[in-house]
């Protein structure tokens, strides 16, 4: 049964990231139609076709290699001419030969009545429209299946329920410096244990105020140090009353969402509050729609921070596949690193089905808005470079015009092509990298 849910994950997961290159593609080949630019060719994945249909003037299919998509459009580059409006055809040096082949494939292409639809011959926002519609279906996905995750599943909420009761005090400090967890003979025992709180108990009152949500709870208990209070709660339907003296010790600050806040040392920041030793249940609760945008603008940010710092986090990733370095949770993974993950997640039956479920969606949602981030990246062959060169074709025409120049005309993104094969090179070369370390040295979620 753990293979069947395991295998169901990593389906899941594959399905969604396919469909998502697959809208991807049809963000590029709507506009593109809508703008009447002929698009011979729809296609996801690459490689050799393994199924095709030609519907008017496009062909589309399915490529071997389900490693993303294209739409190939006519006119991509335009034609190399002299100042005198002559087409150049001289090639010389390796680099000028690659352009000069690409230049005449995009050529042959052409066809009569192909004159005023070829791509580079729109005006530049039509151009920066066409090739942003990819990476913005991949952002209206990501935040589509945001408000799946966060309004249907909700996000884990802490609630008043005892999920573990600890049986000693172990100082911030102490584990810090030690690694130590268990409990030693001279560790104070924790009040709650104490107490006689069990997990499954929910409590209900506190100092004699009504216990509503786990976070006042806590801020209770932090500013009763040393003070016997009452508490009460409720274990199999019947109510027992108790006391219990919070103790005054040393514990990790955090953050709103949890996180342990850390000095510029990165250790962490502790302050000496009440604690009594219990661990709060976690439950699903829907949120509103006003969390949904929150929520996709803090995993942008966070996706964003990856992609700055790619190359040292790819370089981390090596160092770690080739030594006994751990691999970082926040890093950059590939789609078999997600997989195994959402693999794992499925298989795990002690987590309820429906936490399972929203983590996949989860999963999925954040694979659309990295993809969506990524490809801003303003280089070639990704979609940002291609914005990038409308841009700075509008640029250098209207420089022209304010200094009443003669038109430079569209910018040749053909003479880009060499950068944009060591671009696709190391692109490809990093996809390699990242898929040999989830496989050797996979990122470790669970402990």
């Amino acid at each position: 049964m753990t293979v069947l849910l395991f295998i169901a994950g990593v389906l899941f997961v594959v399905i969604g990231i396919a469909a998502s290159i697959a809208l991807h593609e049809v963000g590029h080949l709507v506009p593109a139609k809508l703008f009447r630019v002929r698009v011979t060719q729809y296609m996801v994945g690459f490689g050799p076709t393994i199924w095709s249909r030609r519907r008017g003037e496009t062909e589309y299919g399915l490529k071997a290699i389900p490693a993303g998509g294209y739409v190939s459009m006519v006119g991509m580059f335009p034609p190399a001419t002299t100042a005198a409006g002559a087409v150049r055809q001289s090639s010389t040096g390796v680099f000028q030969q690659l352009t000069n082949d690409a230049r005449q494939a995009a050529a042959e292409q052409l066809q009569p009545g192909d004159e005023n639809r070829v791509f580079y011959k729109l005006p530049i926002w039509k151009r920066i429209v066409i090739m942003l519609g990819g990476p913005l279906m991949n952002l209206l996905i990501g935040t589509v299946l945001f408000a799946v995750l966060i309004m249907g599943f909700g996000t884990a909420q802490a609630t008043t329920t005892v999920s573990e009761v600890y049986r000693c005090v172990v100082p911030a400090s102490q584990q810090a410096a030690t690694g130590q967890t268990d409990c030693a003979p001279d560790d104070p025992a924790a009040p709650a244990f104490e107490a006689g709180l069990e997990p499954g108990d929910r409590v209900v009152a506190f100092d004699g105020r009504e216990v509503t949500n786990w976070d006042e709870f806590s801020g209770w208990i932090r500013d009763a140090a040393g003070r016997e209070v009452g508490i009460t709660y409720v274990r199999d339907g019947e109510t027992v009353d108790s006391t219990i003296t919070p103790l005054l010790t040393e514990r990790p600050v955090t953050t709103a969402d949890g996180a342990v806040e850390v000095d510029d040392e990165g250790n962490a920041v502790t302050q000496e509050v009440g604690f009594i030793g219990v661990g709060s249940t976690q439950e699903l609760v829907p949120q509103p729609a006003s969390a949904v945008l929150p929520a996709v603008g803090d995993s942008l940010t966070r996706v964003a921070g990856v992609v700055l710092n790619l190359p040292q986090r790819v370089v981390e990733v090596g160092q770690a596949a080739f030594s006994d370095a751990p691999r970082d949770p926040e890093g950059p993974i590939s789609v078999v690193g997600v997989g195994r993950i959402a693999g794992e997640i499925s298989a795990m039956e002690e987590i309820p089905v429906a936490s399972r479920a929203a983590t996949l969606v989860g999963l999925v949602a954040g694979v659309n808005l990295a993809l969506f981030v990524f490809n801003l990246v303003p280089l070639l062959p990704l979609d940002g470079g291609h914005v990038a060169g409308a841009l700075w074709e509008g640029l250098r025409r209207g420089i022209a015009r304010l200094l009443k120049r003669p038109d430079p005309g569209p910018f040749d993104m053909a003479k880009l092509l060499p950068l944009t094969y060591a671009v696709a090179v190391l692109l490809m070369g990093m996809g390699v990298l990242l898929v040999y370390a989830d496989i050797v040295k996979p990122v470790d979620l669970f402990g």
